[in-house]
């Protein structure tokens, strides 16, 4: 092994050891480009694509507005959803809080969107994540997983799909949204 090789290899292993828990525990987890999901509280299983080129995710909802309930901003929408399990169409009406608004500028423009905070099933964990809610009816995939999720889920391997099922319970491991990682 060269001296530079050899250094290289001595700062990852120090850099991986310095490593958070939580992160060295899920780096042996690897993630397909496109992943089934479930929709919870629901189980509705949708294919998510993960996309590190976005930072936030974002889910397909149609009639969206926000309004004011008990002095506070929430948002009123519907989800229409292919559930890839069944072959059903699943509806939902809801109304959550506003987590925020999030801008996207892209070659159409700036686009102002709603950010609401819901769980999503990923392999064998429930994350609560941040979606921004926009229609993606004419997108191959109804929900977008953007880096601030992929960076709990392990490891991303471009190169495949579906490599995990989403399989929770009521008993399933819970990773709950951290506002400390906004920005």
């Amino acid at each position: 092994m060269t001296p530079m090789r050899y250094a290289l290899s001595l700062l990852a292993a120090l850099l991986l050891s310095a490593a958070p828990p939580a992160i060295a525990a899920d780096a042996d987890r690897v993630f397909g480009w496109v992943e089934k999901a479930t929709l919870e509280p629901w189980g509705v299983e949708v294919k998510a694509k993960l996309d590190s080129g976005a930072l936030t995710s974002s889910l397909d909802a149609r009639d969206i507005e926000t309004f004011e309930k008990n002095g506070e901003e929430w948002v009123r929408f519907r989800l229409r959803l292919e559930d890839e399990a069944s072959g059903e169409t699943f509806t939902e009406r809801m109304e959550l809080p506003l987590y925020r608004d999030l801008r996207v500028r892209g070659a159409g423009g700036i686009d102002e969107r709603p950010v609401v905070l819901m769980k999503v099933c990923l392999g064998d964990t429930v994350y609560e994540e941040q979606f921004s809610l926009r229609d993606r009816e004419e997108m191959n995939y109804p929900l977008l997983l953007g880096r601030r999720s992929i960076g709990h889920l392990g490891l991303l391997d471009v190169r495949d799909t579906f490599l995990n099922r989403p399989d929770c319970d009521d008993d399933a491991p819970l990773v709950a949204h951290d506002p400390d990682e906004d920005d």
